[in-house]
């Protein structure tokens, strides 16, 4: 009964260009709500949770599972608030089904399976990784497939060939690590609090590129990526200093790092859109914000003659606006509303 008088008022709005959104985001350590109207932000709530990582040097995922159980309400009342809303005047919801740990997923899930069942309203499930691509649709307006992005997190990094709003081909993806997991574990290594890639971001501004690190995949033809080794070589050095008893030059460690790893991701990504003829190269996902990745590939598209588009740095770690951005434009892609027997799923692919 639900699932017909949901599809029922999603063929009803489907058409709207002011449809209201109201979406969730609980992937990992962010609880999120947000509402969007077309492609207007109203309300943009998120409750971190970096500070009760801090302490274990990562996300635990059953404290985070807990704590956005404790947050999630008070963040969609937050978010009807800001945006001087109530449930009266959302058209329809939209939650992240995956990627991401598994138990943060289903708080979000149920919590809004939940919300779409009590006001009989439409529920779009949104992959993660495409929700961080549609960040840039709000902040770039203008922008529109076909074009590269290079996505850069936590959990993934790929180049995707963005075809359509919903149309996904990936064209190289990481072998092992990705960028952000890597930035994390050179950080603890060199004693940086969680989260490590603005740790080492600040550390590396004072250091030089002095230490060689190894290039994976050197005169390889390829789009993919490997990060393992990479991190690798800088335990491996970190070693053997303490071993000897010698200090270790941090800074110049982690700029040395910082410069081999945003090094790969533009050459690889400059590359992928010049055999691929296309102009625009977008950048979504935390790693996103980097400041020396950011520098370069507006160097490299200045130089090619390329666009470069991103988010805003709110926007590039996980949001809510996000999602919502990426439900709306999947509806404009044909994507139908789903029943109240979707399932969180930690692993999914971003072609999904």
């Amino acid at each position: 009964m639900y699932f017909d008088i949901a599809n029922k008022k999603f063929d009803e709005i489907k058409d709207k260009e002011d449809k209201v959104i109201l979406a969730v985001e609980s992937s990992c350590d962010e609880t999120a709500c947000a509402i969007l109207k077309g492609k207007e932000i109203k309300a943009n709530i998120i409750a971190s949770q970096i500070e009760i990582h801090k302490r274990f040097g990562g996300v635990v995922p059953e404290i985070a599972s807990r704590n956005h159980i404790m947050a999630i309400q008070n963040c969609v009342d937050e978010a009807l608030k800001e945006a001087n809303m109530t449930l009266d005047d959302i058209d329809l919801f939209a939650v992240t089904y995956g990627a991401g740990l598994l138990g943060a997923l289903l708080v979000g899930v149920s919590y809004i399976k939940a919300l779409a069942f009590a006001t009989q309203k439409p529920l779009i499930a949104v992959n993660h990784i495409k929700g961080h691509i549609a960040a840039n649709y709000i902040a770039n307006p203008e922008l529109k497939p076909p074009y590269i992005c290079l996505i850069a997190s936590g959990g993934h990094t790929a180049i995707a060939h963005v075809k359509g709003y919903n149309d996904i081909e990936i064209l190289g993806t990481t072998q092992d690590d990705a960028c952000g997991e890597a930035f994390d574990k050179v950080a603890r290594v060199l004693g940086l609090e969680y989260p490590g890639g603005p740790q080492i971001q600040k550390l590396a501004k004072l250091g030089k590129p002095t230490i060689e690190i190894p290039t994976p995949y050197k005169d390889v033809d390829t789009y993919d990526f490997s990060f393992s080794g990479i991190k690798t070589a800088v335990i491996n050095y970190v070693h053997k200093l303490e071993q000897k008893g010698e200090q270790i030059p941090r800074e110049d460690l982690a700029c040395s790092f910082q410069e081999k790893v945003t090094d790969i991701m533009v050459n690889n990504t400059i590359k992928c859109a010049k055999d691929k003829h296309l102009k625009n190269i977008v950048i979504a996902g935390g790693v996103g914000s980097n400041e020396c990745l950011r520098a370069k590939m507006d160097n490299a598209a200045k130089k090619y003659n390329f666009n470069v588009y991103y988010p805003p740095i709110k926007l590039c770690t996980d949001n809510a606006v996000m999602i919502a951005s990426q439900a709306y434009h999947s509806i404009l892609a044909g994507v139908r509303p789903v029943d109240i027997d979707l399932d969180a799923s930690a692993n999914v692919k971003i072609t999904d």
